[in-house]
C-alpha cells in the first residue's frame, strides 16, 4: 500500500479483511492441552492485529472465521516458523467428534470475541477491527458430496462461484448491522444487497454500535455447581428374589448383576460435572456421573441409576467411571458416542455385546442386565439438513435394528427405552435475554432446533418430527415384537416426554441444569434424571410419569411386597392398545418348514426355501405416500412399508410380502426398510424408482442385478430369490400424449428386455410379474366433486386417464391400451419363452387386471384406503395389496384371481400339504395355449391416412407460418445416399432408388410406400419435383449425390435453385416450395481420417452456406433440416451379423473399427452431439426469420432412434439393406413417417426419437385449429407481428435451443417459467423426451 502510487497512504481509508481459521488438532485431547493449542493460534491472530494497529492509519478491519470455509477440521499449523511446528502438536491419537470440532471452534471465537471487547484496537479514532460472521454449514472445497454438490470440477468451480457471491453480499450486509446484532448466513436463502440507511449511513464499529460488553455482565447467578448431588434411599427390602428368576417379568432391583448404557453425549456425560462459564470442558466426558449409568462415589453424594441399583445389590458390575471416551476402560459398559445419532446405535450394541463377551466377571448366559438406550437429539438437531435420512419412519428402523440385535445376542435383559424429550423447548433458554448462554455454540450444536423462526414451516415440521419419533418408538415397542422371550422385554419409560423447560422462582430458563454450552445436562439434570428414570422403572405401564419436571422434587420410589418387580407390560396387566395404524395380519399356517432335501427346482420351490427377496417398479413399489398426511409429504418413499418389498416391523403390525416370508423364513434378506430413494442403504433390492415407466425397467434390473452380486449377505448362486415386477401405470397416464411410444408392441418389448436380462443372468429365481393395473376405476375418485379428492392434481398426477369426458377419445385409447398390455405380457410369458431351465421362471399374477374401488356406507370412494393425492395407496391399501399378493403366489396358475376388491377380508392363504409350492406352470399342471397361426407377411410398407381437412388455403398465403400441406406445390431435397435411396431394394446397393427415396421419392401410392411426396399427394395430386424411378433424368428436384458431404451442399442447393428457376412447371417467385436436407452421416465416418476438413465447426459453415443461399435466392420456400442421426447405434447392429460388420466397417470406419470404451470411440460420439448441437444452435440464431415467406425447421426424429428388435430381442435387419448401414424400403418408409409427423408437431413438442414398428394408422393430420406446418413462431416461440423486432418475444429463442441441447425435460421447466399458458403442452414435450434413455440408433 505504501508502494502504490494510486492511494495515499496516510489519508485514504482503507478496508482490509482478515480471514482467520479456528484450526487445532488437540480436540480429542485433555482440555488443559487444548487450551494451550488455542491460546496459541490467537496469540498469532492477535500479532496480526498488533501489527496492523501499529502500521496502518484510517483503517476499517473486518475479522471473518473462515473455519467453515476450510478443507481440514482444526489442524494446528504455525505458518510463519515451520521449525516450530511440533511446539503445540497434541500427542494424543484417538479421534474426534462434530461435538469436539464445534465446541473448540466456539471456545476460539469466545477467545478472540473478548479480545475485541477489551477494546484493544479502539484506543484510536482511526482504527478498529470488527469481527464478522461467515458463510456458515458448508465446506467450499469438499463441498456435500452425498447431496450432490461437488461432482465434476465444472460443478464445483460453479459452486465456488456461487458460494463466494453469498459471501461477498453477506459479509457487506453485516457491516451495515451493529455488533451484538450481526448474523451467519447460509447458501439456503435468497441475500438482497443492503444499503446505509440515512438513520445509520456508517459502517458499524463496536463504538457507533453502543454495544455493550458481555464482560461487564454480572456473574453472581447460579450457585456453585460444587453442591452435593445425593440422594436418600427410603427403601427397606433391598434383597434380591429368593432364586434367580427366569422370566423378566418376575425382576426385582436386587437380582441385576450387569448395568449398561447406550446412546450420546449426554449419556456419555459430556459438560456433567464442569464449572460454570468453562465451555471448553463440555468436551470432557464425566461418564461417572451419567444419570444411567455413572458409578462415582456412591448414592449419598452421586446419583445414578448404577448408584441406586448398587444399593440393592453391592455387586453391580459394568457402570462407568471417572472421564473418559467409551474405548477406555473406565467407560465399562457405558458404550454412549458422542454426537452419535440413531443410526449409529447397532455399532454401539456391537461394540457393548463384544465387552460383554470378553469380560471375565460378565456371565452373559445368567447374569441379569440392565440396559438403558436414550437417542435422538442429533438426529432432530440435524433433520432439517436431510429431512430423509432423519425421518422418524429411518430413526424408528434404527432403533428396531439395535433393539433387534439386543433380543438376538444378548439374554436375560430388560432394556429401557427412554422417550425423546420434547427439544424444542431448548429455544427458550437460547432466547432468553438473562442466560448468559454461549447462543453461537447453540446454534452450531442445533442449529434445525434453534435457527428456525417462531411459526415458520420448519420450526412445525420439527415439532412434527419429534412428536412422531416418540409415537413409533411407542408403536415399536407396543406392537410386542420383543415380548417373544420370556427372558427378555423393553420398556418404555417416558418420564421426558413432555418435559418442560426448568424455569427459576421468577419464572425464567434455569442454566443451573445445564453445562456451560446450555445444551447438554449438568449433573444437577443427570441426578434428576436418574430418579424420574428409576421411579418410571417401578410404575406400572399405563401409569408411568411422561411429564416430569425437572426443577420439581423427586422422592424415589419402593418396591413394595405386592408390587416388588421391575415392571413390565406382563406384572403391570397391561394390553397393548389397538394402534389405529396397525395394519399387521395373522398367519395360520402350521408348516412353514423348507424343503428337505434343498429345493432344485423352481417348481418345488417352498416359501421358506425363499432367501432373497427384491422388487422393480414404479412409486406404487417404491413406497410413495404410504404414510403421507399431507400433499408435501408425497415425496417421501416409505419403502419399508411398500406391499411387495417392504420389511418394517413385523406381520404383526405390518402386513407385506417381506413381512409373510420372514414368518417362513426369519433369515430372508433383500426386503427395504424406513425411508429413501432407491439408492439409500435401507432401499437394498427394492430398485423400483417413482415416474418409472418401462423403458426403464431394464436399469432397474441391471442395478438389481448388481446389488445381489456384490453383498456378502446373498449367496449369489445359491440362494433362491423371488422377484416382483410391477410397472406400467405411468406408462398408462401418458399413453393419450404419444400412442406411438407408449404402444403395446414397445411396452411388451421392454418388460421381454428385463425378464430377459434376469432369465440370462439371475439363477434360482421366480419372477412374479404382476399385471398391469387397470387405472380407469380410480376416475371416480377424481370426477365426483363430493370427495375431498385434490383435483386439480388429475392432470399431474395421470392426465390421460383422471381428465376429460368419460366417453372421450383419450379414455377410449387408454382403455384399449390397458387391454393390450395385458394380452401382451400374457402371450410373452406363455410363449414359454423363461421356462427353458428348471431354476427359473415367470408367473403373472393378475389380480389388478379389475381392480374394484373402495366405497364407504354413503356409497362415495372410501379415502382411508388411498394417500393424500388419492391416487397412491396408503398403508392400509399396502397391506390389502400384499395379501392379494400372497395369495395369488400360492394360487395355480390357472386359478388365479383376475379381481381384487380392495375392501375385501382378505385372508392369508396357506400352503397345503396336497400344494406346498409357490404356483408355477408346471406344479400348476397348466399347460400353455398353443400360439395361433401368424399373420400373413405384410406385402408393402404403405400408410393410411385419413385426415378430415386436406384442402389448400382459401388463399394463397404469403406467410410461412400459415402454410397448409395442401399449399405446397413444389418439393426438393439434397443430401446423400440416404436421400438417393441406396439399399431401397435391400439387395441392390448399386442403384439409386430415388423413386422411394423418403423425402423426394414419388414411386406408387401412399397405399404401397410410404414416402414424403406421396403424403403431399394426398393433399396436392399436382405436386411437383418427386422423384421416380431409378435413373436420372427422373430425378425431379432430388440433388442429392450418395458419398456427399456437407461441403457439397452448397452447391447442390445452387443446382437446386436452378433447376427451379428454369423450370416451365413452376411459378418460381409465386408457388410454394418445401425442401428437405439431411447431411452428415459421411462426414462424421470420415471424421477421424480428417479432423480439419470433417471438423463440428466446417460441418456447421457449410450447413450455414446452404441455408444462406436459400434464404437469398429462394422465394416462398419452407426448409427441413433433419438432424443427423446418432450414429453409434450401428454398432449394435453390425455386431447382430458377421456379414454386416465387414461390409459396415468400410462404409463408415470411424465409428465402427473403434473398440467399446476407447477413447477414439467416446471422441466420435462426442462429435455426433456436437453435429446435432451446433446444427440445431444455427437453426434457431434468428438467421433465417428476416423473411415472411421463408422458414428453417429443425426435425429432430433422429436424435434418438430406436433400435428396431425382433421378436426374439435380436436387431431387426429388415430394415436395413445389405450393408447394414442404408435402409431397407421398409427403412426409409419408417424416416418418411417421422418426417411428416415432425413437420405437424409444435417446435418445442416434436418427437426426438423413431418408433421402428409397422403401423399404416402412425401418419399425423394437421390440427383443425391450427391446420400449418409448424415452425418456431406458429409454435409460440416468436412474436407474431415480424416487425416487432425490439418487443421482448414472448418465449426468447434460446430456450428452444436449451430444451433440444440439454434435453426437453430441462427445456420444459425453463419455458414453463417464462410461458405457463404453454405448460400442458410442454408437458407432452417432458414426457417424450424421456427417451433419450433408451437404446439409440
Amino acid at each position: 500500500m505504501k508502494e502504490n502510487q494510486m492511494m495515499d497512504f496516510q489519508n485514504d481509508w482503507k478496508l482490509i479483511t482478515v480471514f482467520f481459521s479456528a484450526e487445532n488438532p488437540c480436540s480429542s485431547c485433555a482440555s488443559t492441552q487444548v487450551n494451550d493449542c488455542i491460546l496459541h493460534n490467537l496469540e498469532k491472530l492477535k500479532s496480526v492485529l498488533d501489527f496492523l494497529y501499529r502500521t496502518v492509519p484510517k483503517a476499517f478491519v473486518n475479522l471473518v472465521d473462515s473455519t467453515e470455509l476450510t478443507t481440514s477440521s482444526f489442524a494446528c499449523q504455525d505458518y510463519s516458523n515451520t521449525s516450530n511446528s511440533d511446539m503445540y502438536q497434541c500427542t494424543c491419537a484417538s479421534g474426534h467428534s462434530t461435538l469436539d470440532d464445534n465446541i473448540l471452534r466456539w471456545s476460539y471465537q469466545d477467545a478472540w470475541e473478548k479480545l475485541l471487547e477489551s477494546e484493544k484496537y479502539d484506543q484510536k479514532d482511526d482504527f478498529t477491527v470488527v469481527p464478522q460472521p461467515s458463510l456458515q454449514e458448508v465446506n467450499l472445497l469438499l463441498g456435500l458430496g452425498r447431496d450432490g454438490f461437488i461432482t465434476t470440477s465444472k460443478t464445483q468451480l460453479e459452486a465456488l462461484e456461487n458460494y463466494y457471491t453469498f459471501m461477498a453480499v453477506g459479509l457487506w450486509n453485516n457491516m451495515l448491522e451493529p455488533v451484538g446484532q450481526k448474523q451467519p448466513y447460509d447458501v439456503k436463502k435468497v441475500l438482497q444487497v443492503r444499503c446505509p440507511s440515512q438513520e445509520n449511513p456508517y459502517l458499524f464499529t463496536y463504538r457507533n454500535s453502543k454495544y455493550s460488553s458481555s464482560l461487564e455482565t454480572s456473574n453472581t447467578e447460579e450457585a456453585s455447581q460444587e453442591r452435593i448431588y445425593g440422594t436418600n434411599i427410603p427403601c427397606v427390602d433391598r434383597g434380591p428374589s429368593d432364586t434367580v428368576p427366569v422370566s423378566v417379568h418376575n425382576l426385582k432391583p436386587a437380582d441385576i448383576r450387569v448395568i449398561a448404557a447406550l446412546g450420546d453425549s449426554l449419556t456419555a456425560g459430556n459438560g456433567a460435572a464442569s464449572k460454570p462459564h468453562d465451555v471448553l470442558d463440555v468436551l470432557t466426558q464425566y461418564r461417572g456421573v451419567s444419570w444411567s449409568v455413572g458409578g462415582n462415589e456412591n448414592i449419598s453424594t452421586v446419583t445414578t441409576l448404577a448408584n441406586i441399583l448398587r444399593e440393592f445389590n453391592p455387586s453391580l458390575i459394568g457402570y462407568s467411571l471417572g472421564t473418559g471416551k467409551q474405548t477406555t476402560a473406565n467407560a465399562s459398559f457405558n458404550q454412549a458416542v458422542a454426537g452419535d445419532r440413531s443410526e449409529d446405535v447397532p455399532a454401539q450394541v456391537r461394540s457393548l455385546v463384544n465387552r460383554m463377551k470378553n469380560d471375565t466377571r460378565v456371565n452373559l448366559e445368567t447374569d441379569w442386565k440392565i440396559i438403558t438406550l436414550f437417542i435422538g437429539g442429533n438426529d432432530l438437531c440435524k433433520f432439517c439438513d436431510n429431512p430423509e435420512r432423519y425421518s422418524p419412519e429411518n430413526y424408528t428402523y434404527n432403533l428396531q435394528t439395535a433393539l433387534d440385535m439386543l433380543h438376538e445376542e444378548v439374554p436375560r435383559a430388560f432394556v429401557n427405552l427412554v422417550t425423546l424429550l420434547s427439544i424444542a423447548s431448548l429455544r427458550e433458554l437460547h432466547t432468553s435475554q438473562n442466560s448468559t448462554c454461549p447462543k453461537l455454540l447453540m446454534r452450531i450444536l442445533c442449529p434445525c432446533v434453534l435457527n428456525a423462526k417462531d411459526n415458520s414451516n420448519e420450526l412445525k415440521k420439527l415439532i412434527y418430527f419429534n412428536r412422531r419419533y416418540q409415537e413409533r418408538t411407542r408403536q415399536l415397542v407396543e406392537s410386542g415384537r420383543y415380548d417373544t422371550r420370556d427372558d427378555f422385554t423393553v420398556v418404555m419409560q417416558p418420564f421426558l416426554t413432555n418435559v418442560n423447560m426448568p424455569k427459576t422462582q421468577e419464572g425464567l430458563p434455569d442454566s443451573s441444569y445445564f453445562a456451560p454450552d446450555c445444551f447438554h445436562f449438568s449433573q444437577k439434570s443427570h441426578s434428576q434424571a436418574a430418579r424420574a428414570l428409576w421411579n418410571n422403572m417401578l410404575e406400572p405401564l399405563g401409569e408411568k410419569t411422561d411429564n416430569q419436571q425437572m426443577e420439581d422434587e423427586i422422592v424415589l420410589k419402593c418396591p413394595n411386597e405386592a408390587e416388588p418387580f421391575l415392571r413390565t407390560y406382563k406384572n403391570s396387566n397391561y394390553t397393548y392398545p389397538n394402534q389405529t395404524q396397525n395394519y399387521g395380519s395373522q398367519l395360520l399356517c402350521e408348516d412353514r418348514s423348507p424343503s428337505s432335501p434343498p429345493a432344485t427346482s423352481v417348481h418345488l420351490l417352498k416359501p421358506a426355501d425363499v432367501k432373497v427377496i427384491a422388487a422393480l417398479g414404479d412409486s406404487l413399489t417404491a413406497g410413495t405416500g404410504i404414510s403421507s398426511d399431507h400433499l408435501l409429504d408425497l415425496g417421501t418413499e416409505y419403502r419399508g412399508l411398500s406391499w411387495s418389498i417392504g420389511g418394517d416391523v413385523s406381520l404383526q403390525n405390518v402386513t407385506t410380502l417381506p413381512n409373510i416370508f420372514r414368518e417362513f423364513n426369519v433369515e430372508i434378506v433383500g426386503y427395504s426398510t424406513g425411508t429413501g430413494n432407491e439408492n439409500s442403504s435401507s432401499a437394498f433390492l427394492n430398485q423400483a424408482v417413482p415416474g418409472a415407466q418401462a423403458e426403464h425397467l431394464p436399469a432397474q434390473a441391471r442395478n438389481l442385478l448388481r446389488l445381489m452380486k456384490t453383498d456378502s449377505r446373498i449367496n449369489f448362486s445359491g440362494d433362491w430369490k423371488l422377484i416382483t415386477v410391477q410397472i406400467g401405470g405411468n406408462d398408462l397416464c401418458n399413453y393419450c400424449k404419444d400412442p406411438d411410444h407408449y404402444s403395446a408392441v414397445n411396452f411388451i418389448r421392454r418388460i421381454q428386455e428385463t425378464l430377459d436380462i434376469l432369465h440370462k443372468e439371475v439363477p434360482k429365481a421366480l419372477v412374479s410379474l404382476v399385471e398391469v393395473m387397470d387405472l380407469l376405476p380410480l376416475r371416480q375418485l377424481f370426477v365426483d366433486t363430493q370427495v375431498q379428492c385434490p383435483t386439480y392434481m388429475a392432470d399431474y398426477l395421470c392426465s390421460c386417464v383422471l381428465t376429460g369426458e368419460e366417453n372421450s377419445s383419450n379414455l377410449t385409447m387408454v382403455r384399449e391400451a390397458t387391454k393390450a398390455y395385458q394380452r401382451g405380457i400374457q402371450t410373452l410369458v406363455e410363449s414359454g419363452r423363461y421356462d427353458t431351465h428348471e431354476n427359473f421362471t415367470v408367473v403373472i399374477q393378475p389380480f389388478l387386471q379389475n381392480p374394484k374401488i373402495p366405497l364407504g356406507q354413503d356409497g362415495r370412494p372410501d379415502l382411508s384406503y388411498f394417500s393424500p393425492d388419492c391416487f397412491h395407496p396408503s398403508q392400509k391399501g399396502h397391506s390389502q395389496f400384499a395379501k392379494a399378493l400372497w395369495n395369488a403366489v400360492l394360487q395355480p396358475v390357472d386359478q388365479k384371481a383376475d379381481s381384487f376388491d380392495l375392501m375385501a377380508d382378505i385372508v392369508l392363504n396357506c400352503p397345503t400339504q396336497n400344494k406346498p409350492f409357490l404356483g408355477t406352470y408346471k406344479n400348476s399342471n397348466y399347460t400353455y395355449p398353443t400360439v395361433g397361426p401368424t399373420n400373413e407377411p405384410i406385402e408393402n410398407w404403405g400408410s393410411d391416412l385419413s385426415c378430415s381437412e386436406q384442402t389448400p388455403s382459401s388463399r394463397v398465403p404469403t406467410s410461412v407460418h400459415e402454410l397448409q400441406p395442401a399449399d405446397i406445390k413444389v418439393i426438393g431435397a439434397l443430401g446423400d445416399s440416404l436421400t438417393t435411396a441406396v439399399g431401397a431394394e435391400a439387395t441392390d446397393l448399386q442403384t439409386d432408388w430415388r423413386g422411394l427415396s423418403w423425402s423426394i421419392g414419388g414411386d406408387g401410392t401412399l397405399e404401397t410406400q410410404t414416402t414424403l411426396p406421396n403424403i403431399l399427394k394426398k393433399f396436392n395430386p399436382n405436386l411437383i419435383g418427386f422423384s421416380t424411378g431409378s435413373s436420372k433424368e427422373t430425378a425431379g428436384f432430388n440433388v442429392a449425390e450418395r458419398g456427399a458431404t456437407a461441403r457439397n451442399m452448397s452447391a447442390q442447393a445452387h443446382e437446386l435453385v436452378e433447376l427451379m428457376r428454369s423450370s416451365s412447371k413452376i411459378n418460381f417467385k409465386e408457388d410454394w416450395k418445401l425442401i428437405t436436407v439431411l447431411v452428415g452421416g459421411n462426414d462424421l465416418c470420415q471424421y477421424c481420417l480428417d479432423k480439419e476438413t470433417y471438423s463440428v465447426k466446417k460441418y456447421v459453415k457449410h450447413l450455414q452456406d446452404t441455408l444462406d443461399i436459400f434464404y437469398k435466392e429462394l422465394p416462398r420456400g419452407f426448409v427441413n433440416i433433419v438432424e443427423i442421426l446418432e450414429i453409434s447405434g450401428l454398432r449394435q447392429i453390425t455386431a447382430s451379423s458377421p456379414g454386416c460388420a465387414l461390409t459396415a466397417k468400410n462404409v463408415c470406419p470411424c465409428f465402427l473399427t473403434p473398440e467399446e470404451n476407447s477413447s477414439e470411440l467416446q471422441e466420435i460420439k462426442r462429435v455426433n452431439r456436437d453435429f446435432q448441437a451446433e446444427a440445431l444452435q444455427l437453426i434457431n440464431s434468428g438467421r433465417y426469420e428476416g423473411r415472411e415467406d421463408f422458414a428453417v425447421v429443425m426435425q429432430p426424429f433422429f436424435r434418438n432412434t430406436l433400435l428396431p428388435l425382433d421378436s426374439n430381442g435380436e436387431p431387426d435387419l429388415s430394415f436395413f439393406a445389405a450393408d447394414c448401414f442404408h435402409f431397407s424400403a421398409r427403412g426409409y418408409a419408417e424416416m418418411a413417417m417421422a418426417l411428416w409427423n415432425n413437420m405437424m408437431e409444435p417446435v418445442g413438442e416434436k418427437q426426438t426419437y423413431n418408433n421402428f414398428t409397422h403401423d399404416r394408422s402412425k401418419l399425423k393430420c394437421p390440427k383443425p385449429e391450427k391446420p400449418f406446418l409448424s415452425t418456431l413462431r406458429n409454435s409460440g416461440f416468436r412474436d407474431s407481428d415480424p416487425n416487432l423486432e425490439k418487443t421482448e418475444p414472448s418465449v426468447p429463442y434460446w430456450a428452444v435451443i436449451v430444451a433440444a441441447v440439454a434435453g426437453v425435460l430441462v427445456g420444459s421447466l425453463l419455458i414453463w417459467a417464462v410461458s405457463r399458458r404453454r405448460a400442458k403442452r410442454h408437458q407432452h414435450m417432458t414426457d417424450t423426451e424421456k427417451n433419450i434413455k433408451m437404446t439409440s440408433m
